[in-house]
């Protein structure tokens, strides 16, 4: 089964998208979708340009064709690289998973597990008592796991000293009002300093967080091993990371407690299950990022019910609250859990043509600043 063509799709609905079509000479269909929010213009080129190279392959053969595109140029490249590949590498086992007519599930492995918890979005930390009253909403719903971001002013102005006191208190707030069972999940954003993070990490830990997301950049993950020393508060880390060797640091000296594998940056099912195994061993779980469209969300859960090491699913959308009328899922959610169906491939049903009812806009991440007038952060 040879590959015919490979198309980048752009869409906008509640956020921007970049999804991936690879057809093949069998007339089996498989979908993608890359990540690098902001960056799906260069991601859709790269994709363009990794195109001649897969076209006219053995679409079954995803492993070498992984090392084809990832190897196949002169320069180590990084996560604009790593996105296009992702969108690709999910299409492919789409593809597989029709032709063998199983779930991708089956072709990892096998189910671990019958359904995938899942966290959702309460919001910007900017009221700890707006928080509360979005938690208790969402509450309703049948969540569980609730998670918040690092806010700023509506001015565009963020003080991580300021957020600190802010999110310590939300944490206090939170847990005082809702109890001890339900689970509770702060992303910085990687908007911290490492003297914030630590004052932060220690100061919620008597609330025990389900885990702290992001409090430092990554561009030297080493850092993680100062902050590691002086907190017990779980942390999670590395979505922004986009291959084995850039997670390496991260697992081999055990510096955080969660591995944030962004499946859509991280190079797809290909590479993401490599690093699962790679935690494995050093006995971290994983947390999959997943904050964009309904392939990337068929994608994590796919590879969290075959994966033992998992913890959480992130879930902004539910199955059916998502470009709804041109991405069909098969998956359920319910009380909390996304539950996979055992339709081939990813289980989705996509209408290619509609997808041009969502014309794509350009939009850069939030910038901020802080009071001086100095950029803090995207």
């Amino acid at each position: 089964m040879k590959i015919t063509a490979v198309t980048p799709f752009l869409v906008k609905e509640w956020r921007t998208m970049l999804f991936v079509k690879v057809e093949t000479d069998e007339g089996i269909v498989g979908i993608g979708e890359a990540g690098l929010t902001s960056r799906e213009d260069g991601v859709a080129g790269i994709v363009r340009a990794l195109a001649p190279l897969v076209i006219g392959e053995d679409a079954m053969r995803s492993e070498h064709l992984w090392q084809l595109m990832w190897r196949g140029g002169f320069h180590p490249s990084g996560q604009v690289l790593s996105s296009a590949i992702a969108a690709i590498d999910i299409a492919l086992w789409d593809i597989k998973g029709k032709a063998l007519g199983v779930p991708v599930y089956q072709l990892l492995g096998g189910k671990v597990r019958d359904k995938v918890d899942t966290y959702c979005h309460l919001g910007d930390g900017n009221s700890p008592e707006t928080l509360l009253k979005s938690a208790r909403a969402h509450l309703e719903e049948g969540w569980n796991c609730l998670r918040w971001a690092s806010g700023s002013r509506q001015d565009g102005v963020y003080e991580p000293g300021k957020t600190v006191d802010a999110t310590v208190e939300a944490f206090r707030l939170l847990r005082s009002e809702l109890g001890p069972d339900v689970e509770l999940c702060f992303d910085a954003h990687t908007r911290m300093s490492m003297a914030d993070a630590v004052r932060l990490c220690r100061a919620v830990e008597p609330y025990r967080p389900m885990f702290i997301e992001d409090p430092l950049r990554v561009e030297n993950p080493e850092s993680y091993r100062r902050l590691r020393d002086q907190t017990a508060v779980p942390i999670a880390a590395g979505e922004q990371l986009g291959t084995k060797w850039q997670f390496r640091a991260l697992i081999e000296e055990e510096l955080i407690d969660y591995a944030r594998i962004d499946m859509c940056i991280c190079a797809g099912f290909t590479e993401s299950r490599k690093i699962a195994g790679w935690c494995e061993t050093h006995m971290i779980d994983i947390a999959v990022h997943n904050p964009i469209g309904p392939v990337s969300t068929a994608a994590c859960l796919h590879l969290n019910v075959a994966t033992p090491n998992m913890l959480v699913q992130e879930l902004p959308r539910r199955p059916g609250e998502s470009l709804a009328d041109v991405i069909v899922s098969e998956h359920r959610w319910k009380d909390g859990w996304l539950i996979p169906s055992d339709a081939p491939g990813l289980g989705l049903e996509v209408d290619w043509e509609g997808l041009a009812r969502y014309p794509f806009v350009h939009e850069n991440l939030p910038l901020f600043r802080r009071e001086d007038g100095s950029f803090t952060n995207w």
